[in-house]
């Protein structure tokens, strides 16, 4: 410590601590620099790059707010814009970003940063030349490589996203992540497909989180090779192998539920001070019906733009109910929220998505699946909004929930990971929107995936009719829509309208029966 401290180079010698995994010392001599200096912009820089990496992220973000007045650096802003959006100021974050573009860091992990926080923000475009540079910089990096497939894949480069993921393999034949996002970049052919290899690396698999990419990938490579059988097997095993490892109770899910459906006589009886005229569009439903595919079509109308699924609203509401809770849905915040004036929810909502909106069309679309437990708080806060909800198949959906891959550390998702709990998730969506089609007629249009599917053009009329919006050719030909996506829908939706998805359950009918029941003794008709 006391050699870092009085070295001629505390920058280097800080940064070569934590580089070492020496966060303690590192921060010690950051402070104490920073006390000693409060004129450099570095020791600040430092300081709070330490602080945030030991948790304290509101302190880490004021020390390199400091630095960045003292020297308006690249490689500051990056690191500030990373802050941001870890504490959900995501318009901070994309001022910041604008400003670190002037000069970009020169470094490879600076360049890096830029990229993943220009993901986070939804702007895939953006991030592409950053994690190109950062690859060049140091291209033995597999993390840099991975994150640069990735953005190519979202924006839809698949082609150039399969070489650089081949590349990182040659590098890292263990890489489990980039088997996973490899597999899912087309459908495989018997002539082109990693069966062989993922089957070898699946064997060899030890840590949990690799064998549960690995098993998703292998399962989603023999289903597309038409082995329902042996692919189903595998995605058994690998989600009955991952759940053991989660504390999930369906309850906890159920107790949700219960708490919107509890709440809203309530919320109808509120009135929104000074209602917002805007009228976003929310395409919501259970995760994997379409709702990707509805939001290509309406942003492909030349008065739409689409935000991606924003967590915007989530993140009002929880600010507006002021609970101090981990998760960002859970039953004390229904309740508290349900105490709030909804207009005050509009409103923050729409600041929190303005940095999402590239605001060159007059209306966005915000296509989070998870916004149906909010419906009734948007009708009231929010009054000239749209809402579609995508359905589907029962069982498709329940499939399509079960075989995956949501994002891991997410807990939203952890009734995906059995058959059983899936089925019984789909039962309390089918409730909660039953309740919302009896309270709320008219203001949801239930958007049925097949009949899009076999009536596409007399479908998207309906739902831009639904939307306040004209008749547009284009949205008859999304697959031409260029924006990125960045859902496992990604590949999907650059093609035409196609059948695949339809009744793939029979596939696995045998499998399903004991979720088929489920849904038949809760009155769910499964045909």
């Amino acid at each position: 410590m006391d050699q870092i401290r009085f070295s001629p180079a505390r920058g280097p010698s800080i940064r070569a601590a934590i580089a070492r995994g020496e966060i303690g010392v590192a921060v010690a001599s950051a402070i104490r620099w920073r006390n000693e200096a409060p004129r450099s912009a570095e020791a600040h820089f430092l300081a709070g790059l330490c602080s945030a990496m030991l948790g304290k992220v509101t302190a880490g973000i004021e020390m390199i707010e400091q630095a960045v007045e003292l020297d308006a650096q690249g490689e500051y802003h990056a690191q500030l814009a990373r802050l941001y959006t870890l504490v959900r100021r995501d318009e901070d974050a994309a001022r910041v970003l604008s400003a670190a573009e002037v000069s970009p860091p020169a470094d490879a992990l600076g360049r890096d940063t830029m990229g993943c926080v220009y993901a986070r923000l939804g702007n895939h475009a953006a991030s592409l030349p950053h994690f190109a540079e950062a690859v060049r910089l140091a291209p033995e990096n597999t993390s840099f490589r991975y994150n640069q497939a990735a953005a190519l894949s979202f924006v839809g480069r698949q082609k150039e996203a399969e070489q650089q993921l081949e590349a990182l393999i040659e590098l890292s034949p263990a890489d489990a992540r980039a088997h996973h996002l490899l597999a899912g970049l087309r459908k495989q052919t018997p002539q082109s497909n990693h069966v062989e290899r993922l089957s070898a690396t699946h064997k060899q698999a030890r840590l949990p989180r690799d064998r549960l990419l690995l098993g998703y990938a292998l399962a989603k490579e023999l289903d597309d090779l038409a082995d329902s059988s042996a692919a189903f097997a595998m995605l058994a095993h690998t989600n009955a192998e991952h759940r053991a490892s989660l504390p999930y109770r369906f309850e906890d899910d159920a107790a949700i539920f219960d708490a919107v459906e509890s709440c809203w006589p309530q919320i109808a009886e509120a009135v929104a001070s000074d209602p917002s005229p805007a009228s976003p569009i929310f395409v919501l439903g259970m995760p994997r019906t379409g709702t990707t595919l509805v939001d290509r079509i309406l942003s492909s109308h030349p008065e739409v733009e689409s935000a991606g699924e924003l967590q915007s609203l989530p993140l009002a509401v929880k600010a507006a109910a002021g609970t101090r809770s981990r998760t960002v849905l859970d039953p004390e915040t229904i309740f508290e929220a349900a105490n709030v004036d909804p207009g005050n929810i509009g409103r923050d909502y729409l600041t929190r998505a303005a940095s999402h909106v590239p605001g060159k069309k007059p209306r966005f679309v915000d296509k989070f699946p998870g916004n149906f437990f909010y419906v009734g708080l948007i009708a009231r806060a929010l009054p000239n909004a749209r809402i579609v909800c995508l359905r589907r198949n029962p069982l498709d959906t329940v499939l399509a929930n079960y075989r995956n891959l949501f994002a891991i550390s997410s807990r939203y998702y952890d009734y995906s990971y059995d058959l059983l709990d899936t089925a019984a998730y789909f039962q309390r969506f089918d409730r909660l929107m039953g309740l919302w089609r009896e309270a709320l007629p008219g203001r949801v249009l239930e958007l049925g995936y097949e009949s899009l599917v076999a009536n596409q053009e007399e479908e998207t009329r309906r739902l831009l009719g639904h939307c306040g919006l004209s008749w547009s050719d284009a949205c008859l030909d999304f697959q031409a829509n260029a924006a990125p996506v960045s859902t496992p829908s990604a590949a999907q939706v650059r093609r035409p309208l196609y059948r695949d998805a339809v009744e793939r359950w029979r596939r696995h009918a045998e499998a399903l029966a004991p979720a088929r029941d489920f849904l038949t003794r809760h009155g769910i008709v499964v045909e």
